[in-house]
């Protein structure tokens, strides 16, 4: 296999990244431009990793050089297609939202592209090290553009408070990267492995502590419990598009190293923080829909639902089990891949339609904004209808097949309690996105917040159709779409089996 090829996605945007940054230096280049040459080089790094999309691989691309640092396989691979697909729906979606704010320069383009080479570098890290610096570039990246929105007072607020406490919980990463390397004497995956396969429970105390300090990190980043507290502030203070980019693609690449190190590395051993997971899940379900029934904000009772949905993947990590180091329910890690495309879409579509509104009329914060916007708008109410289906969870749509996925192999994992919470807490989150919908449609409108200027033809519009187009296809399958096989259920599916394959291959 061409080894070039396995490398070129991440380089194609490493290199768009230093691009952008060097335009952003000419004032005179318009926004429009800076949206063109980004989309161009995600477009091309597309292409490129949907070369190898239905192969099965696992290269040490370029050892003398990489050193072992980075695996390019079929799991690295399906991960960083989602992640370039929601970077370049992102900055399509956002196209009007960006060109109706004058405080979004070139460098903001640079910096999302820094943000998706970190992501993609995390998901291909083999040691710890890799991984530590591919997480700080991604998270200072979306730092600065927590902070993008000068018209916002809340935008410091939102920008220090998750830079201090990120910085903090980073600090956990690297002690306990320090303790697995004192007891492993090295970082690298398969060298941690072997030393938990051969040895004994005493010689594992300070590995099991440093574990522990890492996956404290990972509950920080994906706001689960006890480290969601930061996430509805940041989210408020972020530029709409960029809450949209953090709540669906930055958190796919830290599921994605997650769910690495517990399949290649930690798997004889993962059944010690069993319990501690259980607690995660329950807390993160009943703070984060609690969280969602009481925002008056949309914006905030997105932000709120967005940790349920985390609870909802953590349970699905809760319930791989383990027999020494064979996994005896390895369906699992594929409804965790289905479900963050799922969520990807649903969440990309609802946070990226709502600032292309926000874009074409006086803000709308809360639920009553909304009213009548069906009047008004009947396709950005029918598309944001479709969006909040599928985080409901309706059939019909890709995040109802998600879920059936994730509570299914949870019960058959034993963890039947965990799902009769995931599905009341799926009930009840029937309350709060279904609000937003009889507001849309079963209410006066509100002249207030009329839309000005619409235009139909949009570069925004034409992409929210699209992510719309694929929520629906995705839970319907090819059953009924038959000329599109390869947006079916089954495809989906298949490209996850090969996948999760590859981190077997020796």
């Amino acid at each position: 296999m061409n080894q070039f090829i396995l490398v070129l996605p991440t380089l194609v945007v490493l290199v768009g990244a230093l691009v952008l940054m060097f335009l952003s230096m000419y004032e005179k280049i318009s926004t429009k431009t800076h949206i063109v040459v980004t989309s161009l080089f995600l477009v091309f790094a597309l292409v490129f990793s949907l070369v190898n999309i239905n192969t099965n691989y696992s290269v040490q691309a370029y050892e003398s050089f990489l050193h072992n640092l980075l695996t390019f396989d079929s799991f690295s691979n399906f991960f960083n297609t989602m992640l370039i697909f929601g970077t370049l729906l992102t900055v399509l979606i956002g196209e009007s939202y960006f060109r109706n704010r004058e405080y979004f320069k070139g460098e903001f383009f640079s910096l999302i592209l820094f943000a998706l080479f970190g992501m993609m570098i995390l998901t291909q890290a083999n040691e710890l090290v890799t991984a530590f610096i591919a997480l700080e570039i991604a998270s200072f990246s979306v730092y600065v553009m927590v902070g993008f929105n000068q018209d916002n007072s809340k935008r410091i607020e939102a920008l220090f408070k998750y830079l201090v406490l990120g910085a903090f919980v980073g600090a956990f990463f690297l002690l306990g990267l320090v303790l697995v390397y004192g007891t492993v004497v090295s970082t690298n995956f398969a060298d941690i492995q072997n030393y938990i396969i051969n040895a004994n429970t005493n010689d594992l105390v300070l590995v099991y502590i440093g574990l522990t300090l890492i996956l404290f990190t990972f509950l920080f980043k994906i706001a689960a419990f006890p480290f969601q507290s930061w996430l509805l502030d940041v989210y408020q203070g972020a530029p709409m598009i960029v809450t949209a980019f953090m709540a669906s693609t930055f958190k796919i690449s830290i599921f994605a190293l997650f769910l690495r190190i517990i399949l290649d590395t930690v798997a004889p051993i993962f059944d010690f923080w069993d319990t501690l997971l259980t607690i995660v899940v329950i807390a993160t379900l009943v703070i984060g829909t609690w969280l969602a029934l009481t925002q008056e904000s949309v914006k905030r009772m997105l932000a709120a639902s967005s940790i349920v949905h985390t609870g909802y993947i953590l349970m699905a990590f809760v319930a791989l089990t383990y027999d020494n180091t064979k996994i005896a329910n390895i369906d699992v890690s594929y409804s965790i891949m289905f479900y963050l495309l799922a969520y990807m879409l649903a969440a990309l579509g609802s946070f990226g339609l709502i600032s292309q509104i926000n874009s074409k009329s006086l803000i709308r914060v809360t639920f009553s904004d909304f009213n009548g916007l069906a009047k008004q708008r009947p396709f950005y109410a029918l598309m944001l209808t479709i969006f909040l289906l599928s985080l409901a969870g309706i059939p019909g749509t890709i995040g109802f097949i998600g879920k059936l996925y994730v509570f299914t192999e949870t019960i058959k994992a034993g963890y039947t309690l965990i799902a009769i919470l995931a599905i009341l807490a799926t009930i009840v989150s029937i309350y709060y996105y279904f609000r937003l919908i009889a507001a849309i449609y079963f209410y006066p409108v509100k002249e207030a917040c009329a839309t000005q200027n619409f235009n139909e033809k949009s570069v925004s519009n034409y992409a929210i159709a699209v992510v719309a187009i694929a929520t629906i296809i995705g839970g319907i399958g090819s059953a009924i779409i038959f000329f599109i096989p390869s947006l079916s259920i089954d495809t989906i599916t298949h490209l996850t089996n090969i996948a999760i394959q590859s981190l077997f291959l020796n």
